[in-house]
């Protein structure tokens, strides 16, 4: 078929309990903030607006994700129009102000000082792969956008990789080594809704195409730490990919893809060159402030 994976047998029950498992996580997180400061449940809030996804909510929708009272997620909506977090699109329903999304960017840009140091490290490890970055889209939660490369003085052209590729394949979550990476990580809404997406046309003929393989190779995934993936996206290329994490969160993959006659199988120097490189730029988004 193409890919290649290791990933252990999930039974019926197991299969249930990861489907409810965002929303008791949820609804546990509700209940730890009934008796805690508002700033948490202003948090919890806006954290729902990105794990729901979808344009607009509801505050109904929003209390039962998070399990606050109706009434207290209601008087935050109404204090966030005011402080220009959030806006009124419709009756009854909100979302996040743009000024949300600058301030991820900025956030973004500061603790991705020095990347492309790191990149180009892992490609000098790994004899001249080509190496990339990619975050999670700041305009959607389920999907993924390169934001930095080391390649060297590769022609991507040349190498078989158009445009095309790279605006529709690399960026669906449920292609790809990078993909599945962040795909793996994220909440059990998200990822029903990339489930529910069509493979995008232009995919490898090692892409995941059965959505019961695909959820069992992203439990390897958060076993192992990182993803291999065989011509997923492109015909001829392989890869290795490892998530970044920040404060717990999701937020990116480091990807080293080769071509496929010089890489049929990565070797465990490459993915732990790999999966280094991703715990640098981890810990460069969880860095708190220098102690003297």
């Amino acid at each position: 078929m193409g890919h290649r994976t290791a990933a252990s047998q999930s039974t019926a029950p197991e299969a249930a309990q990861r489907t409810g498992q965002a929303s008791k996580s949820a609804a546990a997180a509700g209940s730890r903030t009934s008796g805690s400061g508002h700033a948490e449940r202003v948090f919890l809030v806006q954290t729902a607006f990105a794990e729901l996804g979808g344009s607009a909510h509801g505050p109904g929708e929003i209390a039962e994700f998070t399990g606050l009272d109706d009434s207290v997620v209601y008087r935050i909506l109404q204090s966030g129009i005011y402080q220009r977090i959030f806006e009124r699109v419709d009756r009854g329903l909100y979302r996040l102000r743009t000024s949300a999304a600058q301030l991820a960017f900025t956030a973004l840009d500061h603790r991705l000082d020095g990347a492309q140091t790191v990149l180009a490290e892992l490609r000098e490890a790994s004899d001249n792969g080509l190496v990339f970055l990619y975050m999670v889209a700041p305009f959607s939660g389920a999907q993924r956008q390169c934001v930095d490369m080391a390649v060297g003085d590769s022609d991507l052209a040349e190498l078989g990789m158009t445009p095309r590729d790279v605006l529709s394949v690399t960026r669906s979550l449920r292609t790809g080594a990078s993909g599945r990476t962040i795909l793996a990580y994220l909440p059990e809404v998200l990822q029903q809704r990339v489930l529910a997406e069509p493979v995008p046309e232009q995919a490898g003929p090692g892409v995941y195409r059965d959505n019961d393989a695909l959820l069992a190779s992203l439990a390897e995934v958060r076993d192992l730490g990182h993803a291999l993936g065989y011509e997923e996206c492109m015909a001829g290329w392989n890869s290795c990919a490892a998530p970044i994490m920040w404060d717990g969160a999701i937020m990116g993959a480091v990807l080293l893809l080769k071509q496929k006659t010089v890489m049929p199988e990565a070797p465990d120097s490459v993915i732990e060159a790999t999966k280094e490189a991703a715990a640098v730029l981890s810990r460069h988004g969880a860095a708190g402030p220098a102690h003297s």
